[in-house]
Parts: structure tokens; C-alpha cells; sequence
């Protein structure tokens, strides 16, 4: 299994001061996960390209379209403004191959992500282009809502499939859960509310990585 990676959130950092709420976890962290969101695929509507291009970190930005039928001019955004990562949701797009070539053109690792229920089969085309897969824990959407263990299992299935791939979790993770993800066989880890959420961003960080040694 590939290593594993911690992804902090910024969903639930202070946007206001945003770089320096990414100084204070950079050290500890692998990928800053920035969501983005439409308000058609999902409700909530969040940052666009010019705020993640204002970003200022040395840590490689995954960024994870939570966007209806993301054009190749709005996915060339967030390549100008510094992407490493670019996920999109295989429900949000009528041909997803289409939208993950149109990324790995322009020399961004591509990720396709699917929720809680959607079922593997429908990203297994797909496995062969992508970098990564990201197995949604919770509904997308918010942050804060709680881990559902039932993705587990697809995890597992796509751990089988591709022992190399990087395999990516997000939603309700925390020191507990992210074992229980680990176990299954995912090695990337995004933690929003359980870093950002608390005083200590660095001590948080650290709780998640002592649990999964």
C-alpha cells in the first residue's frame, strides 16, 4: 500500500486569514484538500479559482470540484491557480474520461471521486487514468457530518483492484476513524473539523498519525 498522507481541509479553516491558518499545519501536512462548490451538484456554494491562486503554501493544493460538468476553462482555473490535484465526481459528469484527460493534458494528477452510495462499479472504467480515487465517507457538502462506515467496504474492494493506487477518504475523519479507513485500505486522509476545529492544529495532526502507525 502506498504511504500514507494527511490532507487538512481548509472547509473548516478561518478563510479570512487562510495562509496563516496553512503556515501553522504546512509542516505536517502532505496535500492542503481545498473544496470547491457549486451550489448545483451540491448546495453550499464556497471559493472560487482567484481565492485558491491567493493561497500561499508549499504544499502541493488538492483540489476537489464539487461542480456540475466542470468545462475545461473552469478546470483550467484552478490548474493556473497552482492545482497538484484535481478530483472530480463521476455523478457531477456525463463523460467523466473526457474531464480526467482534459486534466492529465495539462500535467495535473487527476482524481474521480464518488459518494457514500455510489457504487464502485461505476469508476472502475476510470482506474487505469486516474493518480487517485476518493471514496466519500459523508454526503458531500458539509463539513462536520459523521463518518459512514458502509464506504467501507469500497474501499476495500478498490484496495484489491489496485494495491498501488493512492486511495483517498473524506468526511468525518478523525484519530478513530481514520483507522478505521486505514484498516480498510485507504493511505490519504482528509481532516477538516478534527484539525482546524481545534486549538492545537499540530497536536490534532499528530493524534491522526499516531493512530495509524
Amino acid at each position: 500500500m502506498p504511504r500514507v498522507k494527511i490532507a487538512p481541509s481548509i472547509l473548516s479553516a478561518d478563510m479570512s486569514k487562510i495562509n496563516t491558518e496553512m503556515k501553522e499545519v504546512e509542516k505536517y501536512s502532505d496535500f492542503i484538500h481545498v473544496d470547491i462548490m457549486d451550489g448545483i451538484f451540491v448546495p453550499p456554494t464556497t471559493i472560487d479559482s482567484n481565492f485558491v491562486k491567493a493561497i500561499k503554501t508549499k504544499v502541493p493544493l488538492d483540489v476537489h470540484l464539487m461542480v456540475h460538468e466542470p468545462s475545461d476553462s473552469y478546470i483550467k482555473g484552478f490548474v493556473d491557480a497552482g492545482a497538484y490535484s484535481i478530483t472530480i465526481h463521476e455523478e457531477a459528469c456525463r463523460n467523466p474520461e473526457k474531464q480526467l484527460r482534459f486534466i492529465k493534458k495539462n500535467k495535473i494528477k487527476s482524481c474521480i471521486s464518488i459518494k457514500p452510495k455510489t457504487p464502485l462499479g461505476k469508476i472502475r472504467e476510470y482506474l487505469d487514468i486516474v493518480d487517485m480515487a476518493l471514496i466519500m465517507t459523508v454526503e458531500p457538502g458539509w463539513a462536520g457530518q459523521k463518518f459512514i462506515d458502509s464506504a467501507m467496504a469500497k474501499v476495500k474492494e478498490l484496495r484489491k483492484l489496485k494495491p498501488k493506487l493512492d486511495i483517498e477518504v473524506d468526511g468525518g475523519i478523525n484519530p478513530y476513524t481514520a483507522r478505521i479507513a486505514y484498516e480498510a485500505g485507504a493511505n490519504v486522509f482528509v481532516a477538516g473539523t478534527s484539525i482546524f476545529g481545534k486549538k492545537d492544529r499540530i497536536y490534532a495532526i499528530k493524534e491522526i498519525l499516531d493512530r495509524l502507525k
